[in-house]
C-alpha cells in the first residue's frame, strides 16, 4: 500500500511586527470598537424614563465623552502610524500598502484567485506568500487609511462647532465644503459601516491564513514573530528595501 508523506518546509523565525506596530494595532482596534458602539447610541439616543432630575442622569453624556475621547486616541494613533510608515522596518513601510510596481498588481491578482475564487493552479499558491502583508492585504489597508482620514475629517468637522479647543476648530471647513452638517454626518455614518465590514473580513482572513499556511499569523500580532518558509524568506529578502532591518532566527 502506498504511503503519502507530508512535505514540511524548513521554516525561519522572522521578527515581522515591531512593538510600535503591535501597539498601534490593538489600540486602534479598541478605539474603533468604542467609536462604533458609542456612535450607534449617539445616532439613535436612548429614551430613558426616570423620575430623577435630568442633571443626575448623564448616560448619553458618557456615551458622547467616550466617543470623543476614543476619537482623539484614534486620530493621534493614526498620525503615529503614518510616521512609522517612514521610520519602521520594511514590513511597516508605506511601500507595503501603495501599488508601485507591476509585481504588486500581479500579486494582488494571484491572491484574489486564491483567497476569493479558491483557485490553486500552476503552483501559484506559493507566489502570493509574503513575509509581512501580501499585496492585496496591503492595498486594502491603504484604502482603510483613506477611510481613516475621511472619518477624522468628518468627525472633527462635526465636533468643531461645539468644541472650545483649537484642534477640532481646524476642521470647521469640512461641513462647509460638504454642504452642511447633515451630509457630513451621513458620510461619517456610512464610513462606520465600512469599518464594520472590514473588521468581519479581516478577522476571517486572519484565521483562514493561519489555518491554511500555519505561519503563526494570529500570534504574530502578539509577539511579533512569524514562521516563514526558507525559500520565501530568501525571495522576499531581495525584493523589498532595507533588508538589514530584518531580525530573523532559524
Amino acid at each position: 500500500m502506498a504511503t503519502k508523506y507530508l512535505r514540511i518546509p524548513r521554516l525561519r523565525r522572522v521578527y515581522v511586527w515591531e512593538l510600535p506596530v503591535r501597539f498601534y494595532h490593538w489600540l486602534n482596534a479598541l478605539a474603533i470598537v468604542a467609536l462604533i458602539v458609542t456612535g450607534f447610541f449617539i445616532s439613535n439616543p436612548l429614551a430613558l424614563l426616570s423620575n430623577k432630575d435630568a442633571s443626575h442622569q448623564y448616560t448619553m453624556g458618557w456615551f458622547r465623552f467616550i466617543h470623543f475621547a476614543a476619537a482623539y486616541i484614534f486620530f493621534f494613533n493614526f498620525l503615529f502610524r503614518l510616521y512609522w510608515g517612514f521610520v519602521g522596518n520594511k514590513y511597516a513601510n508605506w511601500r507595503q500598502f501603495i501599488p508601485t510596481s507591476k509585481r504588486f498588481f500581479r500579486e494582488i491578482w494571484v491572491v484574489f484567485k486564491i483567497d476569493i475564487l479558491m483557485l490553486k493552479k500552476n503552483g501559484q499558491q506559493q507566489e502570493h506568500l509574503s513575509i509581512g502583508h501580501n499585496a492585496m492585504a496591503g492595498f486594502i489597508y491603504f484604502l482603510t487609511f483613506i477611510a481613516f482620514l475621511v472619518q477624522c475629517l468628518t468627525g472633527f468637522g462635526l465636533y468643531a462647532g461645539m468644541s472650545t479647543w483649537w484642534l477640532p476648530k481646524l476642521f470647521a471647513w469640512v461641513p462647509a465644503l460638504l454642504g452642511g452638517d447633515i451630509l457630513t454626518r451621513q458620510i461619517h455614518h456610512w464610513s462606520m459601516w465600512f469599518f464594520i465590514l472590514f473588521v468581519v473580513i479581516h478577522v476571517y482572513l486572519v484565521f483562514y491564513h493561519d489555518y491554511v499556511e500555519g505561519r503563526g499569523e494570529m500570534s504574530s500580532m502578539g509577539g511579533g514573530w512569524k514562521f516563514i518558509e526558507e525559500d520565501v524568506f530568501e525571495k522576499n529578502l531581495h525584493q523589498t528595501p532595507n533588508p538589514e532591518k530584518t531580525d530573523e532566527k532559524k
